[in-house]
């Protein structure tokens, strides 16, 4: 089995027995400008010719920091199944037409924010964002709205992919799989 079908199997899992809200999100750590590691939680929009989907602002902190450093790592905890994966990979900015794919999908609450808010900037006034929320909202309340150029996203394509089972022993099940020459090679690792 490949890494990506494992993923799948163990992602498929979650979401059929966990109670949260949001089995696909996972902790995306960039290289900061500052070279400490970023780290923020995303979610996971998809897995495209095995490679792992994240969206945003261009402009945002995340998006700054993979224009500059294209390595990035994505974590999952996943409780109701006790397994955990760990990806590092090399992230690229997705194509115009798949990001106007998963924008149109978002809700609109989303998609408004996404076009009015500069994520990440200082914030001076929260009555005077939800202000624009609310003549963005009535202005074109009967329109379907379009992506903005600096929403897209970024696919990432793994070289390391780790799954980790927790068992109560504490001899937890771990296995790494790089990509070596093409090939994905697997390891076993002590807990």
């Amino acid at each position: 089995m490949t890494p990506f079908e494992i993923f799948s199997q163990w992602f498929d899992e979650e979401c059929r027995l966990t109670k949260v809200n949001i089995p696909e999100a996972c902790c995306l750590s960039t290289i900061g400008v500052d070279n400490y590691p970023n780290a923020r939680f995303v979610s996971l929009k998809g897995i495209e010719e095995n490679k792992f989907i994240v969206t945003g602002p261009l402009a945002s902190k995340k998006g700054i920091e993979i224009g500059l450093a294209d390595k990035v790592a994505l974590t999952f905890w996943w409780a109701a199944t006790g397994k955990q994966v760990r990806i590092q990979g090399n992230a690229t900015i997705i194509s115009n037409e798949l990001a106007d794919k998963y924008f149109a999908e978002r809700n609109r609450d989303s998609q408004i924010v996404s076009i009015i808010s500069k994520q990440g900037q200082p914030l001076n006034d929260i009555q005077i964002l939800n202000q624009e929320y609310q003549e963005f909202e009535t202005k074109f309340s009967n329109q379907v709205l379009t992506r903005p150029e600096n929403w897209s996203g970024f696919s990432i394509a793994p070289i390391r992919i780790e799954f980790l089972k927790f068992n109560p022993t504490r001899f937890h099940n771990r296995h790494l799989y790089e990509l070596t020459n093409g090939e994905w090679l697997k390891t076993a690792l002590q807990p």
